[in-house]
């Protein structure tokens, strides 16, 4: 696989301090209840980002077993580590992981799959370090047309930008299709066990915060000129008003999560 772009520190802790308690800490004890983890067991987290799902797992395990997180981008290990340092965290690359065969008794991924150059490979690997009797348990965003919060904002910049930047920013929605997902699970040699849909909210204060996020932390913002930007502004501003709360800003996006085993 190609060498692995890297982010700085600071991105990581935004990361952290912005999109884990915006969204993917919503997701965490969903996919930790789907694959059922229990004390005394030894659990991996793919994709890790800076820990919330390995965090989570911690918790269930309340002090027994063993957690370990793996990602590819050394500034969010790096935050992982600082925030729980009782925990094993590596770098390393998904679709190779640095595991003997059959070492954990869950591995868990959390939206992580779809940004993977080959998810069969990755999903290979993760059915590769599971003990047979295990469970491998992923999420992945669902698709943007099911995100009644997202897909709005989508529709802005297909007029305002064009479709070629719409697929650009979509990234997150590509393994979104349940039927795909669930053939991409098989084809890595895992027997599907439970499936299940959460549809999580987007908490941003603002729309105009929500939208910077989308610009500016995506490679869109590098596509589109400022003028392009304040149509798409006025545009997500408009459509999502029906999604300001007294408390902010709370855009539903659909989620699926799914548990399997390793096949025979």
């Amino acid at each position: 696989m190609p060498a692995p772009f890297q982010i700085s520190i600071e991105a990581a802790e935004a990361y952290e301090d912005q999109f884990v308690p915006a969204l993917f800490a919503e997701w965490a004890p969903e996919l930790v209840d789907l694959a059922d983890v229990r004390p005394a067991q030894s659990v991996l987290d793919v994709g890790c980002g800076t820990g919330i799902v390995a965090r989570t797992a911690a918790d269930r395990l309340d002090g027994s077993g063993r957690v370990v997180g793996l990602d590819q981008l050394e500034a969010m290990v790096t935050v992982a580590g600082r925030l729980r340092p009782d925990l094993e965290w590596y770098v390393g690359d998904a679709h190779d992981l640095p595991f003997e065969d059959g070492t954990f008794d869950r591995v868990l991924s959390q939206a992580a799959l779809m940004f993977m150059d080959a998810p069969q490979k990755a999903l290979a690997e993760m059915a590769r370090v599971v003990t047979n009797d295990g469970t491998v348990a992923i999420q992945v965003v669902g698709r943007l047309q099911e995100s009644p919060g997202l897909y709005p904002f989508a529709q802005a910049v297909e007029r305002h930008a064009g479709r070629d930047s719409v697929e650009l920013w979509a990234t997150y929605f590509r393994l979104g299709d349940p039927d795909q997902l669930k053939a991409l699970v098989e084809s890595a040699g895992l027997e599907i066990t439970a499936t299940r849909i959460h549809v999580a909210k987007v908490r941003v204060p603002s729309i105009d915060a929500y939208v910077a996020a989308e610009v500016e932390s995506t490679p869109l913002g590098d596509q589109i000129s400022d003028e392009v930007y304040d149509r798409i502004r006025a545009d997500a501003n408009r459509d999502l008003a029906p999604f300001i709360t007294e408390q902010g800003v709370a855009l539903p996006i659909e989620g699926h999560l799914l548990a399997a085993r390793p096949a025979g």
